[in-house]
């Protein structure tokens, strides 16, 4: 799928990434076609997939989400333990990302929460009540260095 890219989608997809509010006749000002081009392109881009959503990436300290919490999850080896956790993590609204992992742990964890407090509510109240948790490895987040940075391609 991704031959399917030429330079222009290429830089259309760049530069979505860093403004998705630019205006079309500004877009297509920046890769030179254009504004009913770049328009029907944009389209194609979403109707094919390579654009899943536009969304605003908000101040997660102004809203009172200024912790970042990295854990690291082991489960029992039960015929239900995984479906049954990703359920659980899904429906979880301070889980920002849910990864299965290859090597120590089953699961890393990116969870948002206000604060310490908010993290104890959330290890006591979700973590250590869910069936099949043998094991949690939390690591609490100093500082961002990289954070949702744009795709390189």
């Amino acid at each position: 799928m991704e031959n399917c890219l030429d330079k222009t989608d290429r830089q259309i997809l760049r530069l979505l990434q860093n403004n998705g509010r630019i205006h079309n006749t500004d877009l297509a000002d920046k890769v030179q076609v254009s504004p009913a081009t770049c328009h029907r392109r944009v389209q194609r881009l979403f109707d094919e997939g390579y654009i899943s959503a536009v969304q605003a990436k908000v101040n997660a300290s102004r809203v009172g989400l200024g912790m970042v919490v990295l854990v690291g999850v082991v489960l029992e080896r039960a015929t239900d333990s995984f479906p049954t956790f990703e359920a659980a993590m899904a429906a979880q609204p301070a889980v920002l990302d849910c990864y299965l992992v290859a090597g120590d742990f089953d699961y890393f964890l990116k969870i948002r929460v206000s604060d310490m407090e908010g993290f104890d509510r959330f290890h006591a109240d979700v973590l250590s009540v869910l069936p099949h948790v043998r094991q949690t490895r939390t690591f609490f987040v100093l500082r961002a260095v990289a954070d949702a940075r744009e795709y390189a391609f």
